[in-house]
């Protein structure tokens, strides 16, 4: 049981099954082992605890782990369809002109040339502009590189979508 000055939405997902605390983290990222071990360390005393294991598991996560949660996520100027979180998140593309959505179209298929994945950024609150000028200066990167940037990018969608998660009413 978690205490009573656990947060409302922190205690009711500390106190959720095991199959729909899963399902509940899997929907924030698609990691299997990243869900796993956030499952293991519950009940969480804080949010920042909760954020804190999701920081620690991305950090150990395989290449394979990595490209695992990165399928969970679409290409940036094309949101799952009927997805509002996946609409929430790239926003910023959604008024951008239609010379932009081309553009972003056409280096996001060069990004995924070079390094065999869609090109991940933490989307909220940037425009398609930042959002376009961020994936021109990381195609260069080295592969190693990438890969890091892209766990950064990930750790950072994860907490909001964990925010969002432990934040919610019931």
């Amino acid at each position: 049981m978690t205490s009573t000055s656990t947060p409302p939405g922190l205690a009711r997902f500390n106190d959720l099954e095991e199959p729909a605390a899963f399902a509940a983290l899997h929907e924030a990222c698609a990691s299997t082992a990243w869900a796993k071990r956030l499952l293991a360390a519950r009940p969480y005393a804080s949010a920042e605890d909760l954020y804190t294991a999701s920081d620690a598991a991305m950090a150990e996560l395989s290449a394979e782990d990595l490209a695992e949660a990165m399928a969970g996520h679409p290409p940036i100027g094309r949101p799952k369809p009927g997805d509002p979180t996946s609409a929430r998140e790239q926003r910023g593309m959604a008024g951008a002109s239609g010379e932009l959505k081309a553009e972003m179209l056409e280096l996001n298929l060069a990004y995924q040339e070079k390094f065999g994945h869609v090109f991940l950024i933490c989307a909220t609150g940037r425009t398609g502009e930042q959002m376009r000028d961020a994936v021109k200066e990381r195609i260069g990167n080295t592969p190693e590189r990438e890969r890091e940037i892209v766990r950064s990018e990930l750790g950072k969608i994860n907490r909001i979508r964990l925010a969002r998660l432990v934040e919610e009413d019931a």
